[in-house]
């Protein structure tokens, strides 16, 4: 994308701010240029942002049900997948889905509880149960 073709839509997500973009310039270097949203990006971030809410809910309703572990409700409510979780702990996929087994959960020591609640901006023992109100 080259500078002057930078969108600048102002959108509602960036009312009066500004982001950070990279554009060719005339010079044929990249540079830094500010933007002020862009309306397509605001709506796709919309809807990423309802899916992880809507995921979040089914996971705390099989949390409720004893299907599930409250790791599973606090990885969607920060917004990540597996994947992400997974990459941010530096563990497998398949470890991480195993720790969303309400029994395996329980059974897990301080130290991967450690590094689940880093990657999720909590303490440990937020990451142990559900919070009071949504």
């Amino acid at each position: 994308m080259r500078v002057d073709e930078v969108p600048q839509d102002n959108s509602a997500t960036f009312a009066g701010g500004r982001k950070a973009m990279y554009a060719l310039g005339e010079d044929g270097k990249y540079r830094i240029v500010p933007s002020s949203g862009w309306e397509v990006e605001e709506t796709v971030t919309t809807m990423a942002v309802a899916e992880f809410n809507e995921q979040a809910e089914q996971a705390l309703a099989r949390v409720k049900a004893g299907q599930s572990a409250p790791l599973e409700y606090h990885m969607y409510a920060r917004r990540m997948d597996l994947q992400t979780l997974a990459q941010t702990t530096g563990m497998f996929r398949w470890r991480v889905r195993r720790h969303l087994k309400p029994n395996v959960f329980a059974r897990l020591p301080d130290k991967i509880l450690i590094r689940y609640a880093d990657a999720l901006g909590m303490t440990v023992a937020e990451l142990r149960r559900l919070p009071d109100s949504l």
